[in-house]
């Protein structure tokens, strides 16, 4: 059985946790851990674990709200982490990679017991950022956030998810006529950007089928954007009632969300 919630998902920190069990062995993977250790170590704790129960951490990308803790969780619990090549370079420059440190790369599955990781590219700007899906060899999540732009192959790489937790950072009208400065619009709008709302909904009516159970927005915007916009623009994508989208906020996250 495999299940997800969402820690806290927008531009304060990211963390999905995902967990896998089977014949009582347990697994946990922590997607994205950009909150302080304190901080995860508490929202964690509201779910019943500790940073100890973690079994593997993935981190997308080097901005402070997704590695966050990172380098703190594999040193202080010796939980190994994985990232981009790339991802490591940009956060720490001229430091050797500690032993517990293990690169991903564009492509490549990674094993880790019960849950199977593939990472994939995505146009966004950071080094060498990869976004992943994630199978227990019966159902496959898709965590795509931190993304400018389509591409079929991120497109490809959604394609038969049974979850999929989105980014819908902004509303494009609210965000050209909010307060942000226009060099960080052009930014946040651009091909190497973030998702907005209706781009999200393109990507997901690419990835819609049958067995489509949950679809979350994530990385909402506080200041371009409200929860109804997005969950409106995903239902239309779906077909559905925007009842039918989970919206995983900055302080909360999202429940778990079953897979069986």
């Amino acid at each position: 059985m495999m299940r997800f919630c969402s820690l806290g998902s927008g531009s304060s920190g990211n963390a999905t946790l995902i967990e896998a069990r089977s014949a009582g062995e347990v697994q946990r993977l922590l997607v994205d851990c950009g909150l302080t250790l304190r901080e995860l170590t508490r929202r964690l704790a509201l779910r019943g674990l500790a940073p100890s129960d973690l079994s593997a951490v993935f981190v997308t990308h080097e901005h402070g709200d997704h590695i966050g803790c990172a380098t703190a969780l594999m040193r202080r619990h010796r939980i190994p982490v994985w990232m981009s090549e790339g991802t490591w370079r940009g956060f720490a420059r001229e430091h050797a990679p500690p032993p517990l440190l293990r690169f991903a790369r564009d492509g490549e599955p990674i094993s880790l017991g019960l849950l199977q990781l593939r990472p994939f590219a995505v146009p966004h700007d950071a080094r060498e950022p990869l976004q992943l899906t994630c199978s227990d060899g019966r159902v496959l999540l898709g965590i795509l956030t931190d993304v400018g732009s389509i591409t079929d192959r991120l497109v490809h790489e959604l394609q038969g998810c049974s979850a999929l937790l989105l980014e819908c950072n902004h509303d494009l009208q609210m965000l050209n006529e909010g307060p942000y400065p226009l060099f960080l619009k052009r930014r946040i709008a651009g091909p190497r950007g973030h998702l907005a709302n209706l781009t999200a909904a393109a990507i997901l009516s690419r990835c819609t089928h049958a067995g489509l159970r949950h679809v979350v927005a994530a990385h909402l915007s506080e200041q371009n954007n409200r929860p109804a916009l997005a969950a409106e623009a995903l239902a239309r994508a779906l077909g559905a009632t925007a009842d039918d989208v989970i919206i995983a906020s900055q302080s909360d996250g999202c429940v778990w969300l079953d897979m069986a």
